[in-house]
């Protein structure tokens, strides 16, 4: 598969079949994930791969959290306190668009709610890989990070496994700390969920607009 092709084909999926996916391909998956380029070669990231029983006994921990109201306490700030334009209007497009596709009114607030759960159980991918990052590191690794995680879900592409990066995945860091037995120092930045797509599920069928390149690039002769 060229690169050209997973980078049009990847898509954020959002209900998947129960077929486990392999350990020998999820080795395949961050060996080469790891030759991503890092500052100075410090290479940020640190994997949790979460799997079979494991991963439902942690589904639950975050999604109980989630439906008992338990506020939402990140390690770092991924959205901006104040949204926008055009953020706030591509934000509001995009759970539009979903929520239509879905048949969820506006005002079904129940139905919403029970939606943004699913995002708790890695919309029941059998597999799904938890990132954190030393505390001691700064902005430049994060930038290091996204390029691992692009990594990880291009070559994901290529051995026709689907995914989808979750930063709700990390809304309860100390869930994960105590869950993985890390200190403090493990600061937690998102998750992806993976795994083989439901072709059939409606919801697989978002396919969300991108803004044309004149938009965001400036050509200088």
């Amino acid at each position: 598969m060229k690169v050209s092709q997973a980078l049009l084909q990847r898509r954020s999926t959002r209900a998947f079949l129960p077929k486990t996916v392999e350990r020998e391909k999820i080795t395949q998956i961050l060996e080469h994930a790891k030759w991503s380029p890092s500052g100075v070669n410090m290479q940020p990231w640190q994997v949790y791969v979460v799997a079979g029983q494991a991963k439902q006994q942690l589904s639950n921990l975050l999604l109980s959290a989630f439906e008992s109201g338990k506020t939402q306490n990140m390690d770092y700030s991924y959205y901006p306190c104040e949204w926008k334009a055009p953020f706030k209007q591509r934000r509001v497009a995009l759970g539009m668009e979903m929520f239509s596709l879905l048949n969820i009114a506006r005002d079904n607030k129940d139905a919403r709610v029970k939606q943004w759960g699913r995002n708790y159980l890695a919309f029941d991918a059998p597999c799904m890989l938890i990132f954190s990052i030393d505390s001691s590191l700064k902005t430049g690794s994060y930038l290091d990070y996204g390029m691992f995680l692009q990594s990880i879900m291009l070559m994901a592409e290529e051995l026709s496994f689907s995914t989808c990066p979750q930063a709700a995945l990390a809304e309860y860091p100390d869930i994960l700390r105590n869950f993985f037995k890390v200190d403090a120092t493990q600061h937690f930045i998102c998750g992806i969920a993976l795994g083989y797509a439901d072709t059939e599920a409606t919801v697989n069928q978002l396919k969300p607009s991108r803004a044309e390149i004149e938009s965001f690039t400036t050509f200088i002769d």
